[in-house]
């Protein structure tokens, strides 16, 4: 992509309402826009990098035998008041429909919806387990949408639902979700600083699980096992006598984290209002088991900003990065443009995403600048005193040091 087209632009400063990190840098770097509080236009640039971190959560959930839906946003009244969280959901979004008159909610979640469409296929024992996921925008009405896209009233969110014979066959899918969100955090770059964390169950089972990324700008406090690799929330640490419920360590430390996963068992909860059952082996109605599975998708574009950057800007893990190098043409002489837009062809002929920044009306100072705050993990300079030796200056945004390294060399080690 060539920067000359971008209708984008990078700010000098950072917006004056804006006290998160991750706020500040996505808006100064072009990749979202704030609407209102908690409510963020995701701009090209912040679109691709989502696009990444779905297609990295997606594999996972396809191979943990999850198939892709999409259901609405919009939910019906009656769906609530048969859970009976109408009332209770504090962050529901409600509104009355100018023409019927009827009463509707903006799903924050989709319990509500999911499980009555699982119910309408009469299910026998044959039929199970299965899952079914969705990549889906959210709404919530939060009392006070803050920390830029950790919290926000629209977001997107990655949400999928087990269904099971019993609660043996749940448990073992359980585990093996535990397992893919690990992966998925380390592949995002966040395995280092993202750590399993016990929270409550509720009215469910003994535990939830949470995953937590270790930030300052996070909302939660977690106490770390070091000796287990685990954590526990604070909201259920005095219940576990202040220990580790693994090994049951008390010498834990304190941390702030956001939470960017969970996964929860639900048993029979929304089974048991929709009246989803299946025919067991007797042809005996049973209740189906189920077990949910999100992540923040939104929340992770923040999340990534915030625990990859430095003082110049955002410094973008390769595998999220929404192009993995960024041309710099420096000069306005023909020679230079020739060579430039010559790697540009070569660089996309192999498969390879690249921003261009072909712009004459910039100079070399604000290209270095803008380079170092969107933060791509290599930057390629073609300049008149690197075709004077038939070379690119190649810099790793991670890294201090700049290397001159032919053409050849540059595309065999991309």
């Amino acid at each position: 992509m060539r920067q000359s087209e971008f209708f984008t632009r990078t700010l000098r400063e950072a917006p004056k309402d804006e006290v998160s990190i991750n706020a500040q840098l996505l808006m100064r770097a072009g990749f979202v826009s704030k609407v209102m509080a908690g409510v963020y236009t995701i701009l090209p640039m912040g679109l691709a990098v989502l696009k990444k971190i779905e297609g990295v959560i997606g594999s996972e959930m396809i191979a943990l035998g999850g198939l892709e839906v999409l259901m609405p946003a919009l939910q019906p009244k009656a769906n609530w008041e048969q859970t009976g969280r109408w009332q209770t959901y504090d962050s529901l979004f409600k509104f009355t429909s100018f023409y019927t008159k009827n009463e509707y909610a903006l799903g924050p979640t989709h319990e509500e919806i999911v499980t009555p469409l699982f119910q309408s296929f009469n299910l026998s024992y044959r039929d199970l387990p299965k899952a079914m996921f969705q990549i889906q925008t959210k709404f919530r009405d939060e009392a006070r949408a803050k920390s830029g896209l950790l919290r926000g009233r629209e977001f997107l969110m990655k949400d999928l639902y087990s269904f099971h014979a019993d609660e043996k066959d749940l448990d073992s899918y359980y585990e093996k979700a535990r397992e893919a969100y690990r992966r998925i955090f380390s592949k995002l770059g966040l395995g280092h600083v993202t750590f399993l964390t016990f929270a409550s169950g509720g009215s469910f089972s003994e535990y939830s699980h949470e995953f937590q990324t270790l930030t300052s700008a996070g909302e939660d406090l977690i106490y770390i096992c070091d000796k287990c690799d685990v954590a526990v929330n604070k909201e259920i640490l005095q219940d576990q006598n202040n220990s580790c419920p693994e090994c049951r360590n008390s010498d834990l430390r304190e941390e702030k984290a956001v939470e960017v996963g969970n996964i929860f068992k639900l048993k029979t909860k929304y089974s048991d209002a929709f009246n989803l059952t299946y025919k067991n082996e007797n042809g005996v109605s049973t209740p189906v088991i189920m077990g949910c599975y999100g992540v923040g998708i939104t929340r992770l574009l923040g999340t990534l900003v915030e625990v990859h950057h430095d003082d110049k800007g955002i410094v973008w893990p390769e595998a999220v990065a929404p192009f993995k190098v960024h041309l710099i043409k420096i000069g306005d002489k023909r020679e230079v443009g020739d060579f430039a837009e010559n790697l540009y062809k070569n660089l996309l002929e192999k498969g390879i995403e690249v921003l261009f920044d072909d712009r004459d009306d910039v100079s070399v100072g604000e290209k270095f600048a803008e380079a170092d705050l969107i933060g791509l993990p290599i930057r390629a300079v073609v300049s008149e005193k690197t075709i004077s030796k038939n070379q690119i200056e190649i810099k790793k945004r991670s890294g201090d040091l700049a290397s001159l390294v032919s053409e050849e060399e540059f595309l065999k080690e991309l």
